[in-house]
């Protein structure tokens, strides 16, 4: 048997007035989500602890079995993704440029995406894009729009603040080492340079003529650099050493792709035409045809970026477009006795209030020939949880999904040296003379 991992990035959310009080997917026609929750066992999902909002990359390593103090950094799993080169003992940085108005001595957020011609950005971009102090080298490198990875290189920590406030309205934040490390001094010293990294860039792009001519014109400048989630490599044991699954993550965005290669899961990069239903059809016919893995990961961001709109109607309408393509999964994959089919999401984000994503549970449903059925119809975040799967966490899945791969271990036999999870493990056979 084999797993086909259905991730609708970003699903969950909360109750919306304009909706009558029900979620977007609540509110939406979604037959062909109901019928799997009909036909297979239900529950709520939460990659770490319910309430606690976590970002997509995070969220994913959790949910792939991983510990949240071995994740290597938002930073560094981009630019792997990005096909940065980016070194075991470098840190990366995500980093954007953005419009800012000086009060007094701070810098304030006006417009996190002001309106910018590509070669404008990147004509920003080159004048800030080498850095070098304190015995550190820094290079800005522009990955799309006005968004890029700050490469450090040299005596680096990544245990390091944020500078981007993100929120329009807050200040520029200066960067200080995590209090856990505030003695060491490679912490310090990647602060300082970050600072003045920052105030420099301020400076350099103040000044640009590309920026005057905005101003002349009454446009916001261009005329900051905000960084945050600092990462750097990390050595974890692979997915198929954790688990005994060979996998497969078809997803496009830089992050997955990044986070595939942190894991050691091969990747199948896919792009996001505008059409999400056409999109996932082809990404579930894709799973299908993937029999060399064990375990196939399919993802869709467009449920996610519909609630970063605070839109909950244009959300409850993608919804619908990805309930049509999973008709598919209906006609190829549950009739299928081999493949053990899961339905969830990594995350709520939530289509009103302030949060990036937010941390409620997300419905989750499992659908196989060892799987019980339980009395679900409809799948939502209410109706999930009186389901027979009750609420699963973090790593959990991926025990159930050995379990009704039929492949978990029974807890304390060894056949390995390794105390692994699955069976059969990777026994060594007696040699005799």
């Amino acid at each position: 048997m084999r797993c086909i991992l259905l991730l609708l990035d970003g699903l969950g959310d909360r109750s919306h007035s304009t909706l009558n009080g029900r979620t977007p997917l609540q509110a939406a026609h979604t037959p062909n989500l109901d019928k799997i929750a009909s036909l297979g066992m239900n529950g709520l999902f939460h990659a770490y602890l319910q309430g606690t909002a976590l970002p997509s990359e995070l969220a994913h390593f959790l949910m792939f079995g991983y510990r949240m103090e071995d994740f290597p950094g938002r930073g560094f799993v981009e630019a792997l993704g990005d096909g940065l080169d980016i070194r075991q003992d470098d840190v990366a940085l995500l980093a954007r440029i953005f419009s800012v108005t000086r009060q007094g001595q701070n810098l304030v957020l006006r417009h996190e995406k002001p309106s910018l011609e590509p070669q404008d950005c990147l004509a920003l971009l080159e004048k800030i894009r080498y850095f070098s102090r304190y015995g550190i080298d820094g290079e800005f490198f522009p990955t799309g729009g006005m968004g890029g990875i700050l490469r450090l290189r040299g005596k680096v920590s990544k245990a390091v603040t944020d500078s981007n406030p993100i929120i329009e309205g807050r200040p520029l934040m200066k960067v200080f080492p995590l209090r856990a490390m505030s003695d060491d001094p490679e912490a310090r010293n990647t602060a300082s340079f970050l600072n003045d990294y920052l105030r420099w860039s301020h400076r350099i792009l103040s000044e640009h003529p590309l920026n005057r001519r905005r101003v002349r014109a009454g446009l916001p400048a261009v005329n900051a650099v905000g960084t945050q989630r600092a990462g750097r490599m990390k050595r974890l044991p692979s997915f198929v050493d954790k688990w005994g699954l060979r996998g497969l993550m078809i997803a496009s965005g830089a992050v997955y792709h990044g986070l595939g290669q942190t894991i050691g899961m091969e990747t199948r990069k896919v792009r996001d035409t505008g059409d999400p239903g056409k999109d996932l059809q082809e990404r579930l016919a894709m799973a299908c045809e993937a029999k060399a893995f064990d375990f196939v990961h399919v993802h869709t961001k467009v449920a996610d970026e519909a609630a970063h709109t605070k839109n909950p109607l244009l959300k409850k309408q993608v919804i619908e477009s990805i309930d049509a393509a999973i008709a598919y999964a209906i006609e190829k994959i549950v009739p299928d006795d081999e493949i053990l089919f899961v339905v969830t999401a990594d995350h709520s984000t939530a289509s009103s209030g302030r949060m990036i994503h937010t941390g409620e549970t997300v419905p989750m449903v499992m659908l196989g020939k060892h799987v019980r059925r339980d009395a679900v119809e409809t799948f939502d975040e209410v109706s999930c949880a009186s389901g027979g799967l009750s609420l699963v966490r973090g790593k959990e899945l991926m025990y159930l999904v050995l379990n009704f791969l039929d492949r978990g271990k029974l807890w304390g036999l060894m056949d390995s040296p390794d105390d692994q999870p699955f069976t059969p493990g990777r026994a060594i056979p007696l040699e005799i003379d």
